[in-house]
């Protein structure tokens, strides 16, 4: 870990003023910044600490747009109850996340900002764009079983981590952005950057911007929503493939349908070609593998990971069917 200047901002402004110098970095949780600093993957010059800055920890679901404090803490939302009743896709998303321990510290806006778990941008050595661009992708011709299908590039294949963010992408989400020169709002299908050819840019975050709140416009299909995750251990495990579906119904008739996917892409990802395919239709185990299938049509699958193809798939069919029962 490199040598910084610690800074802990007593307001808002203060915490911008410090951000927008140079070499600067926001940590609110610490369960990101500080693993980036431990490893060597982040080196600021000045760490500025938001995380009891007033204001930014409040939630409010009662109104037509539900609103998240960034610093809201994981563990304080997973048990909101009005997640728990009419958004149980966003509440899972956080419960099924890292441990206990973890999400009574993480924070709302730190999470959707955390950067891949992909070994070779961990490692330090190996070939790594994210890390040192140009250098190449060791994950390409090596061990790459936890490594993207969708989003993906000839420059990078690795995976978006988060849980949260992956049953965000299902909702009309956004995200308010501050800096010393004003505020902003980012659509959430647009905060996360496609790789293409410079993957080590993973947002639209701008240096001296930080995270104020992430809201999500209120729907019906909420109630009938679910997040599933498969994982390779039943606790504190990233999620080899997860599926974020949320319904609105007819009876049996499926009128509208949201479907996002995680642990596969390069950054949140929705799946239009799967709602599609759900719209419309009676929902049946048969129609509900259909859509699986279509979310993963465009998947690129490597040596080791083209296994996630049907485990999404069902994994899709599953998150379908039980947001179906929910009332």
């Amino acid at each position: 870990m490199q040598p910084f200047t610690y800074v802990r901002a007593d307001s808002l402004d203060a915490a911008l003023s410090e951000a927008s110098q140079p070499g600067a970095a926001i940590m609110a949780g610490g369960t990101t910044m500080v693993d980036l600093m431990r490893g060597n993957l982040a080196a600021p010059s000045r760490l500025v600490d938001i995380g009891h800055l007033p204001g930014l920890s409040e939630i409010d679901t009662t109104g037509p747009v539900l609103r998240f404090g960034a610093l809201a803490r994981m563990a304080d939302v997973a048990e909101d109850a009005t997640l728990l009743r009419d958004y149980p896709a966003l509440s899972e998303s956080l419960r099924l996340a890292a441990s206990q321990q973890l999400r009574n510290a993480a924070t709302l806006g730190g999470n959707i900002l955390q950067r891949t778990r992909c070994q070779y941008f961990r490692d330090g050595i190996s070939n790594c764009n994210k890390r040192v661009p140009g250098s190449g992708c060791s994950a390409l011709d090596g061990e790459n079983r936890e490594m993207g299908l969708l989003g993906t590039s000839d420059q990078c294949v690795a995976t978006y981590p988060g849980d949260w963010g992956a049953a965000l992408a299902a909702f009309d989400t956004s995200v308010e952005l501050r800096s010393v020169g004003g505020s902003r709002t980012v659509p959430f299908a647009q905060f996360h950057l496609p790789y293409g050819d410079d993957p080590a840019h993973e947002s639209v975050v701008q240096p001296g911007e930080i995270v104020t709140a992430i809201t999500v416009q209120a729907m019906p299909a909420g109630r009938k929503s679910t997040y599933v995750k498969v994982r390779d251990r039943q606790s504190y495990a990233y999620a080899v493939v997860s599926a974020t579906v949320a319904l609105e119904m007819d009876g049996d008739t499926v009128t509208s349908a949201r479907v996002s996917l995680g642990g596969v892409a390069s950054k949140p990802w929705r799946a239009p070609e799967a709602e599609a395919v759900l719209t419309g239709r009676t929902l049946t185990e048969a129609v509900a593998l259909e859509a699986g299938a279509a979310a993963f049509a465009a998947a690129r699958p490597l040596h080791h990971n083209a296994f996630k193809i049907e485990l999404g798939r069902r994994a899709v069919a599953r998150a379908a069917l039980l947001a179906s029962k929910r009332t």
